[in-house]
């Protein structure tokens, strides 16, 4: 592997389009290289309104300050969609504890009636959890996912056009019920999860399409390039977006895009970090196909990462439970018994 360094983009989103409503072929040139050559970039100019983001930021702080009874009244281990509180050290990553608190949610429906024995990530679709005594979280976590569905599908058309394919190529697999993901999470230091060392969230990929994470300036986000075996630091920007590419665009591009490898440091002792990770997600139904390149962008594809370990699935439904059951074994082992190795 190269020991050649990269850095990771910045991208101003209001230059995306121009007067007339088309892609400006600058920007377009721009976002490709960063999805291709890196898989992370950030974003600013995505429309969130003055104060949104610090505000969205400050109440994760108050509700995750709450007495862990309090907290817990909103258990995961009670939900078959992994849906609400998970606490500290519970999830894990590459087989150790996170350093980390959260708050897992999507999109508000009611648990499908029948679920074919072939199809057990159906059974993702369903409630979310929020606290009664808190209620200003599940409404700025709400309007935050509406904003982030926004900024996905425009950034989604964006790559489509990158890849010479017409805008609206990927919107099917969104239709109707897309199963996107949020977030809501308290990293700890200190180093108070036993196992867990310095990992705040350790080495992976992401299930999805695209990532939006909206982080605070305590910083710690690491990611690792393909071809590279150094770490770069995703340096926090006030107000900005990191963005990052996931395993469905991997597939379906066959490696023209990577889901990049990355990771979070724990922040020092006494040194609290929040973070808000949006998943842009298809149908838990949908079965994503390879998409035609020109020969120029296939020869320079990459082929999807072999990992015997975590094998990418073209079904999103399947991929995401797959990645599920192994974060949260004991709420698998209650809901999931059958899948559970």
């Amino acid at each position: 592997m190269t020991t050649v360094l990269t850095t990771v983009p910045v991208l101003d989103m209001s230059t995306a389009r121009r007067a007339d409503g088309t892609f400006d072929e600058d920007f377009i040139a721009s976002l490709r290289d960063a999805a291709h050559r890196v898989g992370f970039f950030q974003i600013t100019g995505f429309g969130a309104a003055e104060g949104t983001t610090q505000e969205l930021l400050k109440t994760l702080a108050g509700f995750f300050a709450l007495p862990v009874d309090s907290k817990l009244k909103l258990d995961n281990r009670t939900s078959a969609q992994f849906r609400g509180y998970t606490r500290l050290g519970a999830e894990i990553t590459r087989g150790r504890a996170d350093s980390r608190e959260q708050i897992d949610y999507g999109p508000e429906r009611k648990v499908l009636s029948r679920v074919p024995d072939d199809s057990p990530h159906l059974n993702l679709q369903g409630p979310n959890q929020w606290p009664a005594d808190f209620p200003r979280l599940e409404s700025a976590a709400m309007d935050w996912a509406s904003l982030m569905n926004k900024v996905g599908a425009e950034l989604l058309s964006g790559l489509a056009v990158g890849l010479g394919l017409p805008e609206r190529y990927f919107e099917e697999p969104f239709a109707h019920a897309p199963a996107w993901m949020g977030k809501l999470v308290h990293y700890v230091g200190g180093g108070i999860v036993p196992g867990a060392g310095s990992q705040g969230v350790g080495a992976h990929a992401d299930y999805g399409f695209i990532t939006l994470l909206l982080q605070d300036s305590v910083g710690g986000l690491e990611v690792q390039p393909y071809g590279q075996d150094q770490w770069i630091e995703v340096e926090p920007i006030e107000g900005a977006l990191v963005v990052n590419i996931g395993e469905m665009l991997e597939v379906a591009t066959n490696g023209y895009l990577m889901a990049t490898i990355h990771r979070v440091t724990a922040p020092p002792a006494g040194v609290d970090r929040y973070s808000v990770p949006f998943f842009y997600s298809p149908r838990l139904d949908s079965v994503i196909g390879t998409v035609p390149l020109s020969a120029e962008l296939a020869a320079e594809a990459r082929g999807v990462s072999a990992d015997p370990g975590n094998p990418m699935l073209a079904s999103y439904g399947a991929n995401v439970l797959k990645g599920w059951l192994r974060a949260h074994p004991q709420t698998a082992r209650a809901h999931y018994p059958a899948l559970v190795n």
